[in-house]
C-alpha cells in the first residue's frame, strides 16, 4: 500500500506502541485526521489544545509511556506551549505533532502561519521542521526514541500540510520499537569513594526527587533504604517514591516542606542526592543549603550533575544498579536517626484545630486514609497544592500527579483526563483550586463526551490563594488582583456541562464527601467553599535559606 505522510505518521505511531492521542483539528492537520479514521489508534478531542497538551502529559505520567498530542498551525501550535513546556520541565515522554502551512507558503506570513519551529525550540528536547517526506522518514522514528530515551521530554514534529500529503513513495513505518540506548553504568571508582563517604558520615540523609521515578528506580530506592535505614527527605515530584508512612521518611523538604525535613537537610553531613536537581523551591537560599554536608549526586542526565551544588562524588548513569551497589550496609548512625524520627514526629504538618468548616488538610488526610494505593491525585497548582503535597500521604510516586516544575495552573482537570483514560478502573480525583480550576474548566465537557469517572475536589477560598498569601506576607498586606469573589456557582457550572455536583463546606460533611469521590460512579464536582484566608504553613520567604521558615500566622 502506498501511504502519504499523514497515514505514515498514523501507521508509524501505531506500530510503536502509542495508543492514544490527545488533540485538536484545524486546517493544516486535517490530512492526519484523515488518516486517523483508518487507523488503530484512539484519538480522544478535548476542548482546548492547552487541554490536550495536558492530558498527553498526565497520560504518560501516569504510565510512564510516551503520549501524542496534536493541533494545527498557528493558534493550535501556540496554544500547546505551556502544556510542552511543562512536560519539558518534569521530563514528561510527549510527541507533538503539528501541522504547519504548505511549504511554498512558509515565510510569506500565510494565513494560521506561525514559526514553530522557533517557538518550540526552547520547551522541547528537540523540534522538528519536516519538509519533504524523506525528511519525515528519517524525524519521526527518531523523535519517538529521543521523547523516551535518557532523560525523558517532549519532542516537537511541525509538519507542513503538503508533506502530510505527500507520496511516501519507498518509505515504510519501521516494523518494530525502536530500542532505547541503556543508560552506562557509573565508574566504578566513583561507586567505591561513594560508599566510603558512607561509610563515614555520621548524618547522612537521601534527597530524593522525581528522576527516580523516571529512572525506574523505586524499588532501589526502597531497597538501599530499607538495608541501610538512612533517613530520607523528598521533593514534591519524589513524593511516594517511599511510602509516606515509612518510619524514616521525614517529608518534603523545601518551600512549604515539612519543618523535620528541612531541619535535618540542615543538620546533615552527607547528601545521597537521587534524582533531584537542586531546585528553588526545595533548597531555598542555595548558599546556606545543607551547609556541612558532602554531596554524592546520582543522576541519568550529566547537565544536572555540578550545575547548582558542586558533587563530591558524581554518579551518572543507570540510577537502580548504582543504588544497590551503594546499599550494602547499614551505617552506624543510632543517634542520628532517633533524632530524625523526634523531627518526624515533632516537625510534620499540623492539622489546624476543627472547626465549623472544613479544613482542607482535614479532608485531604482523611480522604488518603480511606483511598487504595491506586487512587490518583492530579493536581493543579496553588496552596490546594501544597496541602496535597503535605497532607496526602502517598505510598507510590505515579498516585500523584502534579505540575513540579512549571507550576502551571489548569494543568490538573486534563491531567486526570488522560490519567483515567490510561487506566480505566483506577480512581482518578483532580483536586483544584478556583483559579486553577477555571483555566481549563471547558474540559468538563470531554468529561461528559467519554463519559469518564474523574472526580473533581474544589476548594474554593474565592481568591488567588497563593498569591494573596504571598501579598499578606512579604507585601505588607497590599492585595491587587487576587480577589476572585465574583466566581460563578460552580455546582450550576457542572451541571450545565451535564456532570453531577453537589457542596459541602460543614466539618461534619467530610466523611460523606470522601464517600461521594471513593464510591461514586461516574464523573462527580465536589465543591468545598473554605475560609478565605487560610495559608500554608510552614513558608520559607523568597531568598531565604530553609531553616529559616514561618511556621505560623505571623500577626
Amino acid at each position: 500500500m502506498i501511504m502519504n505522510g499523514a497515514q505514515y505518521l498514523a501507521e508509524t505511531l501505531s506500530r510503536h506502541g502509542v495508543e492514544t492521542l490527545f488533540g485538536y483539528p484545524g486546517g493544516a492537520i486535517m490530512p492526519l485526521y484523515d488518516a486517523l479514521l483508518d487507523a488503530p489508534l484512539r484519538h480522544i478531542l478535548t476542548r482546548h489544545e492547552q487541554a490536550a497538551a495536558f492530558a498527553a502529559n498526565g497520560y504518560a505520567r501516569a504510565t510512564g509511556k510516551l503520549c501524542v498530542c496534536l493541533a494545527t498551525s498557528g493558534p493550535g501550535a501556540t496554544n500547546l506551549l505551556t502544556g510542552v513546556a511543562d512536560a519539558l520541565a518534569d521530563s514528561v515522554p510527549l510527541l507533538v505533532i503539528t501541522g504547519q502551512v504548505a511549504g511554498g507558503l512558509i515565510g510569506t506570513d500565510a494565513f494560521q502561519e506561525v514559526d514553530v519551529l522557533g517557538l518550540s525550540l526552547g520547551v522541547t528536547k528537540h523540534s522538528y521542521l519536516v519538509r519533504d517526506a524523506a525528511e519525515l522518514a528519517d524525524a519521526l522514528p527518531e523523535a519517538i526514541r529521543l521523547a523516551r530515551s535518557g532523560r525523558p521530554g517532549p519532542v516537537w514534529i511541525d509538519v507542513p500540510k503538503d508533506v502530510l500529503l505527500a507520496d511516501m513513495g519507498e518509505h515504510t513505518p519501521p516494523a518494530a520499537p525502536l530500542s532505547l540506548d541503556a543508560a552506562p553504568a557509573p565508574e566504578p571508582r566513583a561507586v567505591a569513594r561513594a560508599r566510603e563517604l558512607l561509610a563515614a558520615a555520621e548524618r547522612p540523609l537521601v534527597y530524593a526527587g522525581g528522576g527516580v521515578v523516571l529512572a525506574g528506580a523505586v524499588d532501589a530506592l526502597r531497597r538501599f533504604c530499607a538495608r541501610t535505614d538512612i533517613p530520607l527527605i523528598a521533593t514534591l515530584k519524589g513524593l511516594g517514591a517511599l511510602p509516606a508512612d515509612a518510619p524514616l521518611n521525614l517529608g518534603m523538604l523545601g518551600m512549604h516542606g515539612a519543618p523535620g525535613a528541612n531541619r535535618a537537610v540542615q543538620a546533615c553531613d552527607l547528601l545521597l542526592v537521587a534524582g533531584a536537581r537542586f531546585d528553588d523551591r526545595a533548597t531555598g537560599l542555595l548558599a546556606q543549603f545543607a551547609p556541612q554536608a558532602k554531596v554524592i549526586h546520582l543522576d541519568a542526565d550529566p547537565a544536572e550533575i555540578g550545575k547548582l551544588r558542586t558533587a563530591d562524588v558524581a554518579l551518572c548513569g543507570a540510577m537502580a544498579p548504582t543504588l544497590d551497589a551503594l546499599g550494602a550496609a547499614r551505617p552506624a548512625i543510632d543517634a542520628w536517626r532517633r533524632r530524625c524520627v523526634q523531627w518526624r514526629e515533632t516537625g510534620g504538618h499540623a492539622l489546624p484545630p476543627p472547626g465549623a468548616g472544613i479544613a482542607p488538610q482535614r479532608l485531604l488526610r482523611a480522604l488518603a486514609e480511606a483511598a487504595d494505593e491506586h487512587t490518583v491525585i492530579a493536581c493543579d497548582v496553588g496552596q490546594h497544592q501544597m496541602w496535597v503535597a503535605q497532607h496526602y500521604g502517598f505510598r507510590t510516586p505515579r498516585q500523584h500527579l502534579t505540575s513540579g516544575g512549571l507550576g502551571a495552573m489548569g494543568f490538573g482537570l486534563p491531567a486526570a483526563i488522560g490519567a483515567q483514560l490510561a487506566a480505566p478502573q483506577a480512581r482518578v480525583i483532580n483536586v483544584s483550586g478556583d483559579g486553577s480550576f477555571l483555566m481549563n474548566v471547558q474540559e468538563l465537557a470531554t468529561l461528559k463526551r467519554y463519559d469518564l469517572p474523574v472526580k473533581v475536589l474544589l476548594f474554593d477560598n474565592q481568591y488567588l490563594g497563593m498569591v494573596r498569601q504571598q501579598q499578606a506576607l512579604f507585601y505588607a498586606g497590599r492585595y491587587h488582583c487576587v480577589d476572585l469573589s465574583d466566581n460563578p456557582d460552580f455546582v450550576e457550572v457542572a451541571h450545565a456541562f451535564g456532570i453531577p455536583a453537589l457542596r459541602a463546606q460543614r466539618a461534619d460533611e467530610i466523611d460523606a464527601v470522601v464517600e461521594a469521590l471513593l464510591d461514586t460512579p461516574g464523573p462527580l464536582l465536589v465543591h468545598v467553599p473554605i475560609a478565605r484566608e487560610d495559608n500554608v504553613w510552614p513558608v520559607v520567604a523568597p531568598g531565604r535559606a530553609n531553616h529559616d521558615m514561618i511556621e505560623e500566622i505571623q500577626a
